[in-house]
């Protein structure tokens, strides 16, 4: 007995040893990257080995919590503090501009380091479906010569970006074992293309009234208010709707998993009209899911389709075009009793579900066909009501209505004044014409970014639809007219790069 006590004496005082061992800093030795690679001006450092996995890390302090706040003080205390920055302290365009910008300069300097860790770059972001977005848009925008592939860590209330790319859906640990055990899952993830969609909304200026039709504090963090537009631009009002263009309002914006209308957007509208005027509700992921689930019920959601007003049909207020691959536009029939519609990139939907299930593989004979997330294409869904969301759960699938390279919908005056929309968990109150205006919302394929995907991940390739891969054309095969627009057009947020307006308070981005 004695010589067991003896034992376990020994191993508790050697184990912090083993913890500090050379062992651990070996491990991050291959994430860490030198300060004077990311800070400007700093001085040079001789280094022996190039790390294998360099990492740069944003997180949200504000998502999940106080986790984001936790994990930022865990990867500072792993990795240089240099590559771990606070989204609510500094925009990622700024950090990655001025990065990128000094890696050039040592290249051309002959730092065949600075080389390697620019080759061997990823990102990992931590926050919300908001937050992993906003990265993906700076990324995307930036047009890096080398674009880093990013994982994404949990920390919203939905998480089907890192759910689609097998990193989980629940909030990760952030104590400092957790945060290694992530690192050497993002070393280990494999490389995949993701498409972007971007978003077109325009409508008639009123004659009277406001002259925004909606609050910019409203509008989702992706959507921008734009002006100018080319004049060869086929999705003029002039030419779709024969008005003149000086007499519309235009936002740009875009997407990387999904954008719906109706039903779940305006939950999800109450959800987050809820927690902005209570955020000490919402303190972990849990509370967060039941307060969404009341919110449903209490909005009559779950009633029969026959105890739900007709107005909020969709085919009342909106007539839907789509666009399939030979370039022409065909009337999409949305059945009676259609409450909401969800347009998805990915196989993820509130809270990990799959709305469109997995149909079995057709050649070209117009049937359905699973979703890949870099085919071009996007999935369009419809749900009557909660009950018919909620057959997900069973493993089933909602109204499947197509496959499309581009979607219109056009608003004319009809039953109700308004509806509710939402793009990647960021929902906003839109208004519907009431005389003869009209508002229209066109989404068409953009580009493609570098995301990290785990084994096994739910998302699949077109060109290798078993397991994440990367191979493949290099240049998205959907591009079409619209690579002679102007270039504003091609920009995912439609601003000088993909960032937050400065009013907006990122403790309202999940």
């Amino acid at each position: 007995m004695f010589m067991v006590r003896c034992s376990h004496l020994l191993n508790s005082l050697l184990r912090p040893k083993m913890a500090n061992s050379n062992s651990g800093e070996e491990f991050l030795k291959d994430f860490r990257i030198p300060k004077y690679v990311l800070v400007p001006e700093s001085k040079s450092e001789n280094v022996a080995d190039v790390p294998q996995c360099p990492v740069l890390v944003f997180i949200n302090s504000k998502s999940g919590g106080q986790l984001g706040g936790d994990l930022l003080v865990s990867y500072r205390s792993l990795l240089n503090e240099s590559q771990v920055y606070d989204l609510g302290q500094e925009a990622p365009d700024k950090v990655l501009c001025r990065i990128y910008a000094n890696l050039e300069k040592l290249k051309r300097n002959g730092d065949k380091f600075a080389t390697n860790i620019q080759e061997r770059l990823r990102i990992i972001v931590a926050g919300g479906d908001g937050t992993a977005g906003w990265l993906l848009g700076v990324v995307s925008d930036l047009k890096l010569s080398h674009s880093p592939p990013i994982a994404t860590v949990p920390l919203g209330t939905g998480n089907n970006l890192p759910f689609a790319f097998g990193w989980g859906k629940k909030n990760p640990g952030t104590d400092p074992q957790s945060v290694k055990q992530f690192l050497d899952q993002v070393k280990r993830a494999k490389e995949m293309k993701i498409d972007s969609w971007h978003i077109l909304m325009r409508m008639r200026k009123s004659k009277e009234g406001p002259c925004d039709p909606i609050v910019p504090l409203d509008l989702p963090h992706s959507l921008h208010a734009f002006g100018r537009v080319s004049d060869s631009n086929e999705l003029s009002m002039a030419k779709t709707f024969g008005v003149s263009q000086e007499g519309c309002h235009t936002f740009r914006g875009g997407f990387w998993n999904y954008f719906s209308m109706g039903m779940d957007a305006q939950v999800s509208y109450a959800f987050h009209t809820e927690r902005k005027q209570h955020p000490e509700k919402f303190k972990n992921q849990l509370t967060n899911q039941t307060t969404y689930a009341k919110i449903t019920h209490s909005q009559g959601w779950f009633s029969s389709p026959r105890s739900q007003s007709a107005a909020r049909d969709i085919a009342q207020f909106a007539k839907v075009k789509i666009m399939k691959n030979d370039g022409q536009w065909e009337d999409l029939q949305i059945p009676p009793s259609i409450k909401s519609i969800v347009i998805l990139n990915l196989p993820s939907f509130s809270g990990g579900f799959n709305p469109w299930g997995v149909p079995i593989r057709k050649r070209r004979n117009g049937g359905f066909t699973p979703a890949y997330v870099d085919d071009g294409l996007i999935e369009v869904v419809g749900f009557r009501d909660a009950w018919h969301g909620l057959v997900l759960l069973a493993k089933g699938h909602g109204t499947r209505l197509a496959q499309a390279h581009r979607i219109r919908f056009e608003f004319h005056k009809g039953a109700i004044d308004h509806t509710y929309m939402r793009i990647d968990g960021e929902p906003w109150k839109q208004t519907l014409p009431v005389d003869d205006e009209t508002v229209m919302v066109e989404i068409s394929h953009l580009r493609q970014v570098n995301i990290l995907a785990r084994h096994g991940c739910r998302s699949k390739s077109v060109y290798n639809p078993e397991s994440p891969s990367s191979q493949g054309n290099e240049e998205d095969d959907w591009d079409d007219e619209e690579t002679h627009e102007s270039p504003e057009y091609r920009k995912f947020g439609a601003a000088d790069t993909f960032k937050l307006p400065e009013e907006i308070d990122i403790s309202h981005l999940s």
